[in-house]
């Protein structure tokens, strides 16, 4: 199979033993402060899923809640020096790319202009990081067409609930699902309504979440 999905019931979602080389996507709960994490030779992007408390990111003091994305270049470390039930996702991204001086970036998701992509469908981009491209989708009720990417992801279901299509195979998508779409695989996305679907997305090599195409190799149409 060449596509996978899991549930967020493991701290660790996806990585090399599960066919992703390119990513290793972690569950992250801090019940105390601690929890040292690098410097390692991974970028690494988060997103704070639940909870609220304050870190040390590249040595600067951050304060974190629901929203609250960050980049930690490769080479920097951060530590959670106060927690009320924080859970972050955590995203590794393999052999990085230089960070041209940046060592961290903190960023909240309401800060941030959203954009148009395919089907109705709008993006919010989070943390800047020159290895990947981290996002938060937004998905109205329906179904988009086929499409692909050229870029490898990993997403996490934030809210809502529907289907992922995978050549002619389906699978559920509930809050806590998370997907692994190599690059070119041809595969829609379905919310089941009646509200809205919010995804959390990282992809490399970076870009646009909107850059989609067709199975004929088309550029998908914004609409």
């Amino acid at each position: 199979m060449r596509w996978c999905i899991q549930s967020d019931e493991e701290s660790v979602l996806f990585g090399a033993e599960r066919g992703c080389a390119e990513f290793e996507q972690r569950l992250l709960r801090f019940d105390a402060p601690g929890g040292d994490q690098g410097p390692s030779a991974d970028d690494e992007v988060l997103y704070v899923l639940r909870g609220r408390g304050t870190a040390t990111i590249g040595g600067e003091p951050t304060r974190l809640a629901a929203g609250t994305a960050a980049y930690v270049a490769a080479g920097s470390s951060w530590r959670v020096d106060e927690t009320d039930g924080l859970e972050l996702l955590s995203v590794l991204v393999r052999d990085p790319l230089p960070a041209n001086g940046v060592r961290h970036a903190v960023v909240g998701v309401d800060e941030v202009e959203a954009g148009e992509a395919t089907a109705g469908r709008m993006f919010r981009l989070l943390a800047p990081c020159p290895s990947a491209t981290q996002f938060v989708g937004y998905i109205p009720p329906g179904r988009a067409p086929d499409h692909y990417h050229r870029y490898d992801e990993v997403v996490y279901v934030l809210e809502g609930s529907g289907a992922l299509h995978i050549d002619g195979e389906s699978a559920p998508l509930r809050p806590g699902s998370c997907v692994h779409l190599p690059a070119k695989l041809v595969h829609s996305l379905e919310n089941h309504g009646p509200g809205e679907m919010q995804v959390l997305g990282v992809f490399r090599p970076a870009g646009s979440p909107a850059e989609a195409y067709y199975p004929d190799g088309t550029p998908a149409v914004q609409y």
